[in-house]
């Protein structure tokens, strides 16, 4: 098993790193390519292809979602506090104002809390310089479990 220190160093922090760690899992499927990695303002994009459509011609709404999910989740990994090992999603909202068909979107996401259970991040989605997705969700901070005496 892995100390703290260990798990901490093996956490990724940059753009490389990011998408290194998303090969092979739904960011990576996805083809999300992380741009930017600063603790208060994170960027990633992808292209649209047929494939992350819906049947009816658009840009699924869950193609959006996993961008800006995967994004704020990425965001809280770089601003862990001291002793935590990990987050999870606990609740999400999207606001949907417009799609894509082709060409890239775009995501930049912000903190709107960083405290030491949760975090609250705030993501917007855009095609070209249409802002077609707002997005809000809360992590939980995951601490190692503390075992009984």
């Amino acid at each position: 098993m892995k100390s703290q220190a260990q798990a901490e160093r093996s956490l990724p922090r940059t753009p490389k790193d990011f998408e290194r760690w998303g090969e092979g899992k739904l960011p990576g499927l996805l083809g999300m390519r992380i741009l930017a990695t600063d603790p208060t303002a994170l960027q990633s994009e992808l292209d649209v292809r047929d494939d992350l459509h819906a049947p009816n011609g658009y840009l699924h709404a869950a193609t959006v979602v996993a961008l800006a999910d995967s994004l704020c989740g990425y965001g809280s990994i770089v601003n862990l506090p001291d002793g935590a090992i990990g987050f999870t999603t606990i609740e999400l909202k999207s606001n949907f104002l417009g799609t894509a068909r082709e060409g890239t979107i775009r995501c930049e996401a912000r903190p709107a809390h960083l405290g030491r259970s949760t975090h609250v991040w705030d993501a917007k989605v855009f095609a070209g310089e249409r802002v077609i997705a707002l997005f809000r969700c809360t992590q939980m901070i995951l601490f190692p479990k503390v075992s009984a005496p």
